[in-house]
């Protein structure tokens, strides 16, 4: 295997742990697409937290193992990275975790509405879809999240499951799990108080050209 890319995989999973979107028990995966290629390299290990370089696994997109270990409960969700590195040619980074508030969303069979300007400015001005329930990693699983992804929309709710976010670069596929997760947490807040208002959807294009602005400045956060 690659060194750098096995380096490059576990410096994303210490980035997406590191930015908080993610389950107490770390519970995930990485992958990256290997440039040029039908290949891609993914955490084969239990958890993100403390992922070992020996755990990773290259795989290649049609699911077969080429070099590596994948256990049974990892290997089982190869196929949602592979599918959307298939559908969608510009994708090099995909993401899976269990974040807890957006998980709640998921477990609730709930889209994420835009409720909050972040998910405009980076690519969800109509919210979070909800993937309907397949049983892990089967054929019926992996339909339902292709056909609940909306074209040039990053992030996707896996009902009773978690959250799969990919995006062309691992910047901006963490980004995007980050922004998921805050709105996530700020509908749960909320709902206490007469519940989350969406942004008017005339206002969402100015926000979203507002953080193509930004970007083109190099000063654009979340």
């Amino acid at each position: 295997m690659d060194k750098d890319l096995v380096d490059q995989v576990i410096d994303v999973a210490q980035r997406v742990v590191a930015s908080g979107a993610i389950s107490a028990n770390g519970h995930g995966n990485v992958s990256l697409r290997v440039p040029g290629s039908d290949e891609m390299y993914f955490t084969g290990g239990p958890s993100l937290r403390g992922h070992l370089p020996s755990a990773v696994a290259r795989v290649r997109l049609d699911g077969t193992l080429l070099e590596g270990d994948l256990p049974p409960i990892q290997g089982a969700v190869v196929a949602m990275h592979t599918a959307m590195y298939g559908d969608h040619p510009d994708v090099g980074c995909v993401l899976h975790t269990h974040s807890p508030y957006a998980t709640g969303y998921a477990v609730a069979r709930r889209p994420i509405g835009c409720w909050v300007e972040a998910l405009a400015m980076f690519g969800l001005p109509t919210g979070v879809p909800v993937a309907g329930y397949g049983p892990r990693g089967s054929a019926q699983s992996v339909a339902n999240i292709r056909a609940a992804v909306v074209s040039g929309v990053p992030a996707v709710l896996l009902a009773n499951h978690g959250v799969l976010v990919f995006h062309r670069t691992p910047e901006l596929a963490i980004l995007v799990g980050g922004v998921v997760e805050e709105a996530a947490q700020a509908g749960v807040n909320a709902a206490g108080i007469g519940g989350p208002v969406e942004i008017a959807e005339e206002l969402r294009a100015a926000a979203l050209q507002r953080a193509m602005t930004f970007e083109s400045r190099g000063t654009v956060h979340a």
